[in-house]
């Protein structure tokens, strides 16, 4: 096997079986009548967005922190309330809805564990584009976001990629799962999409040049810059191996990155 069939062949492995699927297009049904049940005209609407629709989602048994974003667009024909009190009628609503179910709040979200997969649902009010509370380390008390920006963003830079950004995105989140999320999944997603990619044509190409390229804050802990420090060396001699007509090597170095499954 090459470094190119390994990641290529790990890469359409880390992608959501149809029985998870369908589980969660279930739960997702169910949520949708229960918040439509319980909350009637006090809800403009309600929809996925994040991870999930992109394509870039890893499968709960690999990355138990993988999760279905909701967002809940709350009308202000009552006037703005604070993002607290949007927060805590989404914890009453799921306290009644799903009482065996786990419950917390993670500020800006309000997390919905059920057995095979966690929900955040994020409340939100529109004005202008939608607002969500900010996390709790900000002074201001909404931020806007654009859900489809970032899928759009994600599509086109797949499409003019070669359709290899999402595999590549799927296998770096693998390997930040397997080293216990030393960055944001989203921030990884961030710094692909925005990333110039040169002279890429397969897989390979992609996750040698992501790691020629990424790097830690300089205030990073040691043992993440430990961890980023290592990925690019072991990415760094793969292809020199490679280069050196020598597969089989440069294939156990690319496997200390991202393990066989």
């Amino acid at each position: 096997m090459s470094v190119n069939s390994h990641l290529t062949n790990l890469a359409s492995t880390l992608v959501l079986s149809e029985k998870e699927k369908l589980s969660i297009a279930v739960s997702i049904s169910t949520l949708s009548s229960r918040l439509d049940a319980h909350f009637g005209s006090i809800v403009d609407s309600h929809f996925r967005f994040g991870s999930s629709t992109r394509g870039t989602i890893l499968p709960h048994q690999i990355d138990n922190h993988s999760d279905i974003d909701c967002m809940v667009v709350f009308n202000t024909i009552d006037g703005q309330k604070k993002p607290q009190t949007y927060l805590d009628r989404l914890r009453r609503f799921v306290e009644s809805r799903y009482s065996r179910s786990e419950i917390r709040q993670s500020h800006p979200t309000i997390v919905l564990s059920l057995n095979h997969i966690k929900f955040e649902l994020v409340p939100a009010i529109e004005s202008y584009s939608y607002q969500i509370p900010s996390p709790g380390s900000s002074w201001i008390e909404w931020t806007s976001t654009d859900p489809s920006s970032a899928n759009q963003s994600l599509e086109e830079k797949n499409k003019n990629n070669n359709y290899q950004i999402k595999p590549l995105v799927r296998l770096i989140k693998y390997w930040n799962t397997c080293n216990r999320y030393p960055f944001s999944s989203f921030a990884i997603e961030q710094y692909i999409v925005e990333k110039t990619f040169l002279r890429c044509s397969g897989l390979k190409d992609y996750f040698y040049e992501f790691w020629s390229g990424f790097d830690y804050k300089y205030d990073a802990a040691q043992n993440t810059k430990n961890m980023v420090d290592n990925a690019k060396n072991y990415s760094r001699r793969a292809k020199e191996y490679e280069n050196e007509n020598m597969p089989v090597h440069a294939e156990i170095e690319i496997k200390k990155i991202v393990l066989p499954l």
